[in-house]
């Protein structure tokens, strides 16, 4: 019998830097972690690399462009199935230099955009991005989310049940 393959979902994630600050957005209207904090970030497509991928999500989201040259990753999670979203493989890359004013384009998604030291974080940050930022800091290139660890989507609680 044939062992089931690992479907997991890529994403990539923009942890964009200016100084000692990053650029997070307040999810709204998703129905997932909705009232909380995290960095620009999408789904890979069929046939799209995870940096291309980055590129595009960034320009749709924020107005900018980002440059290839100007972009390094620095932490790959794997997260195991701890919800109904299934296994995923996040790439959170870094960029300091981009084109163009950052710009909410996609108000139905977001209603939040503003720059946080990054050792000021707000308590309302996705786990998994704040963990991915952490480590980043820490200089640790590689962690895993694993079944020992259930996260449940806040958007089904209220906020003070959650911090």
């Amino acid at each position: 019998m044939a062992k089931d393959r690992n479907k997991s979902v890529p994403a990539s994630y923009l942890i964009l830097r200016r100084g000692n600050e990053i650029l997070l957005m307040r999810r709204k209207g998703s129905g997932y972690y909705d009232g909380w904090y995290s960095v620009p970030a999408g789904h890979v497509e069929a046939g799209e690399l995870p940096m291309n991928a980055l590129i595009r999500e960034i320009k749709e989201e924020l107005s900018i462009v980002l440059d290839k040259d100007d972009i390094r990753l620095v932490h790959t999670m794997y997260r195991t199935k701890h919800d109904e979203t299934g296994d995923r493989v996040d790439f959170f890359f870094a960029a300091t230099r981009w084109a163009g004013e950052i710009t909410n384009r996609e108000p139905h998604k977001c209603d939040d955009i503003r720059w946080f030291a990054i050792d000021a974080l707000p308590k309302n940050m996705m786990h998994h991005v704040k963990g991915a930022i952490e480590n980043m800091e820490s200089g640790i290139g590689y962690s895993e989310l694993g079944l020992d660890r259930v996260v449940r989507n806040p958007s089904e609680s209220t906020l003070a049940e959650i911090l």
